[in-house]
């Protein structure tokens, strides 16, 4: 395996850490409120509750993974080599962490709040691993 190859495997395995690490932030911090059902979210919570936060953390990475894990996986299996794919999947994880801090610490409803710029940086590097293997696919 090459150091290329090992490095973004890294980094998808440390998605999929982050991916646990936010389930478990969203089930256990909902689970320890009073009369707490599961798979129900109270509609009145808002960005005021780091109940709410927890699970719209948890829920905008579910919604971004599809695309980023099958970019990755395209990737693996093509044996797609890059080090600046493997750069990309490192933006990739990196800007989803700090998305999710600044979702966990930071309550706000503005538009656009500090989060937003991460989740840019990691739309625009999975883009990026999408152009790269489409390049690679007609060369």
């Amino acid at each position: 395996m090459t150091e290329v190859a090992l490095s973004a495997y890294i980094a998808f395995y440390a998605y999929l850490i982050m991916l646990v690490v936010q389930w478990s932030v969203a089930t256990f911090s909902k689970a320890k409120q009073p009369n707490a059902v599961p798979g129900k979210i109270d509609e009145n919570l808002s960005h005021g509750s780091f109940i709410f936060r927890a699970h719209r953390t948890f829920h905008n990475t579910l919604e971004n993974s599809a695309l980023f894990i099958g970019t990755v996986l395209f990737a693996f299996v093509i044996n797609y080599q890059s080090p600046i794919f493997a750069m990309c999947v490192w933006v990739y994880v990196i800007a989803r962490l700090i998305h999710m801090a600044l979702y966990y610490f930071i309550a706000t409803e503005q538009n656009p709040s500090p989060r937003t710029y991460f989740f840019l940086i990691s739309f625009i590097a999975n883009i990026v691993m999408l152009i790269l293997i489409g390049l690679r696919l007609i060369a």
